[in-house]
């Protein structure tokens, strides 16, 4: 560990993205008359990008400061703001059906203005961004030309899976062949692939009961692409591709894990299955690996304002599988409290195990140089001491519970004010 004595932090979730008219410069003079059309009809959908406090997305001096004052000394960048042409966030895009070549082309110089916009906001702050860039199925080619543009302009955060839901206007399994080539230039170039919670499911439609739905079945979308891209062969088939699962938790791994594993065992048509379930050849048969073994191999958790419960079971998943994250800027997001946070879940975990989900395993994936980060954590990280003896729950302000980092441990506002002495959060 050599003599420093705080810790290095790396968020591997935080979001952002260009002011709206700041796209417009990226996107090349065809698009222009269209952008201005569509950004005088455009309505900001997201709170996080509204008011004073919409900035934080972009301004880059601002992000800095803010971070350091959160104990954060580096950052995976998701998008955030919405993208020309599209009328939600790019997270969510395979909600959003695509209406002819014509509104093709538009999303796709959309989604290059973004990129281009996140490498040279990625080039403000040089080692201490990491930008995850954006794609779309609908055209592989296309795909495969912007991966290897992102990767020449140093956006090292990797590429964002799209969702890919029945209707959505692509094959709904990421095990067709229509996508072999986006994971041979992945698995060639080491470009990580990132699946962002929330990102794979569709929407039935716009009313509050429809929000619910949504809401409740985005775990479901996850796990889904976690099994296509594991059953269906794409992990054996790409031995070097890794694939980075964000914002869904990790309490869902070892138990999908140990259902995909007894799966695979009862399915196996070879002779020593001992022909426990099925007696015709298995599109399982196939697979050299369990699992459980493929998860070990190529599959990382970005597990956003981790929970001490999730702590408990990090051996299950793998310390070395586990990438701490905060969701600056959003709501929700551990920010202004991570210090208290990280001191809450980490509380007792021996130092080592610490480093590594804190900073080294998204190091290791990202490309961040722990050397040049430490002197910046040496100024704003918490010590392994306070991080090892944990925090005083009682200290935190009522507005620490709007985190699910704090879930069931912190207060809410209502509560304190009514006197409620259960300590539940929402």
């Amino acid at each position: 560990m050599g003599s420093h004595t705080r810790h290095v932090i790396i968020s591997a979730d935080c979001h952002g993205g260009a002011d709206l008219t700041q796209y417009r410069d990226y996107l090349g003079s065809a698009f222009t008359d269209d952008f201005d059309r569509w950004a005088a009809d455009f309505t900001i959908p997201y709170e996080d990008m509204k008011g004073p406090d919409g900035s934080r997305n972009w301004d880059s001096s601002r992000r800095l400061a803010e971070l350091e004052s959160d104990g954060i000394v580096a950052e995976l960048i998701y998008p955030n703001t919405v993208p020309p042409f599209f009328s939600t966030s790019s997270l969510a895009s395979s909600q959003d059906r695509v209406a002819g070549a014509a509104d093709l082309e538009r999303r796709w110089a959309g989604l290059r203005a973004h990129n281009r916009w996140l490498a040279e906001f990625c080039q403000d702050a040089p080692g201490r961004r990491a930008g995850v860039f954006q794609i779309m199925l609908h055209d592989i080619d296309a795909a495969v030309s912007e991966i290897r543009w992102a990767r020449e302009a140093g956006l090292a955060g990797g590429v964002l899976l799209p969702g890919s839901p029945p209707g959505a206007g692509v094959p709904p399994l990421y095990h067709h062949s229509y996508y072999d080539r986006l994971w041979r230039v992945c698995e060639e170039l080491e470009v990580p692939v990132n699946c962002h919670g929330g990102g794979a499911g569709p929407r039935t439609g716009d009313t509050p009961a429809d929000d619910m739905f949504f809401l409740l079945d985005l775990r479901w979308w996850d796990i889904s692409r976690f099994r296509h891209l594991i059953l269906g062969g794409v992990l054996d088939r790409h031995p070097g591709l890794k694939v980075v699962f964000t914002e869904s938790g990790i309490g869902w791994i070892p138990r999908e894990l140990r259902k995909l594993d007894q799966l695979f065992d009862s399915m196996r048509s070879t002779a020593d299955s001992g022909g426990i379930a099925y007696d015709a050849k298995s599109a399982i048969d196939d697979l050299s690996l369990r699992p459980s073994e493929y998860w070990r191999r190529q599959c990382y958790a970005g597990a956003t304002f981790i929970h001490p419960t999730e702590i408990a079971i990090r051996d299950e998943v793998g310390v070395d599988k586990i990438l701490w994250g905060s969701d600056y800027p959003h709501l929700e997001a551990s920010y202004p409290f991570s210090v208290a946070a990280v001191r809450t879940a980490f509380q007792n975990v021996p130092v080592a195990d610490t480093e590594r989900m804190l900073a080294g395993n998204a190091a290791k994936m990202y490309g961040f140089d722990m050397d040049r980060l430490r002197p910046v954590a040496e100024q704003v990280g918490p010590t392994h001491g306070e991080v090892s003896a944990g925090i005083e729950l009682a200290t935190l302000p009522a507005e620490a519970a709007s985190c699910p980092a704090f879930a069931g441990l912190v207060k809410d506002s209502a509560q304190v004010r009514m006197g409620d002495n259960r300590g539940a959060v929402k």
